[in-house]
């Protein structure tokens, strides 16, 4: 008496069918079923599951939908795997399972680059150094997020250029982001003449801050002798923004440069020019002779 695989190979047999036939036939049913049940299963249960901890943790839809994506695949494999093994395919899944050991050490090798974009791209989403729509700057390159994906980021510089960067790029360095908290401070160097009045110019610069409507109160605007240049006394001012954005910073920036530039016009305090001197003389010999000749 031969021995059948399972119950659905039982049912096969006490149908009328051979038991040549019913064992491969019970088998397959059995795997189809079985993967469609733990399929099912996962995207009913797991997907939700980390649908709640991703939203938990505070992350963004775009980082939650690639994570999502990835999450249906694992449970596309989990389900294949498992009713391989509930069809009493264990052989063949063990053989699947070499193959697919050496594949993927092969293809490892040779895609190691997208790897390391792919795993800096999950730590790009966990630890979200920026997200879409944050200016930020990193290797000289500069420009605001468009989009964050597994592989790579786009960022359009601020001369509507789009840069395609591997991922990798921006977690092996030092990434600024000027916009991730709430306030942003901008500094800029005054330089004043050495007889001009350096509290008369602090006032001046402190006033002009007080009086732009983008810059805060608090934190206050200050000024700081910094530097005793060879032309000039430098009073370096900071002020802070709110909200702050590569339009705003350029912009409130300006335009407090030019109001107080307008104020020390005013106030006759000089804003002087670097002077160089040059010394030294120039001596040609025979110049004399030359000239004897010409006449």
């Amino acid at each position: 008496m031969q021995v059948t695989n399972g119950p659905v190979a039982d049912a096969l047999v006490d149908a009328g069918l051979d038991v040549g036939i019913a064992n491969p036939l019970g088998s397959a049913i059995t795997f189809v079923i079985a993967f469609f049940v733990l399929y099912l299963a996962g995207k009913a249960i797991v997907l939700p599951l980390v649908s709640r901890v991703l939203k938990r943790r505070g992350l963004d839809e775009h980082a939650r939908t690639p994570i999502r994506k990835v999450t249906s695949i694992l449970i596309v494999f989990a389900a294949i795997a498992v009713a391989f093994g509930v069809a009493g395919y264990g052989n063949f899944l063990t053989s699947l399972a070499t193959i697919a050991a050496a594949a993927t050490l092969a293809i490892g090798f040779a895609m190691q680059d997208v790897i390391a974009n792919f795993v800096a791209g999950v730590f790009i989403y966990t630890d979200k150094p920026f997200r879409l729509g944050d200016w930020i700057e990193w290797d000289g390159n500069s420009g605001v997020v468009e989009d964050i994906s597994l592989r790579v980021t786009r960022v359009r510089t601020f001369d509507n250029e789009l840069l395609t960067v591997p991922n990798s790029n921006l977690t092996s360095g030092v990434i600024k982001n000027p916009v991730a908290k709430d306030q942003l401070r901008l500094q800029f160097l005054f330089g004043i003449g050495y007889d001009d009045d350096i509290d008369k110019a602090t006032d001046i610069i402190i006033e002009e801050a007080e009086k732009h409507e983008d810059i805060l109160d608090d934190p206050a605007p200050s000024v700081r002798l910094t530097e005793l240049g060879d032309s000039s006394v430098g009073l370096k001012s900071r002020i802070w923004i709110d909200n702050p954005s590569r339009s705003d910073f350029v912009k409130t920036k300006a335009e407090y440069v030019k109001s107080v530039k307008e104020r020390f016009d005013a106030e006759d305090i000089n804003i002087p020019y670097p002077n160089r001197t040059i010394g030294g003389s120039l001596d040609i010999e025979g110049y004399e002779a030359v000239a004897q000749a010409d006449d």
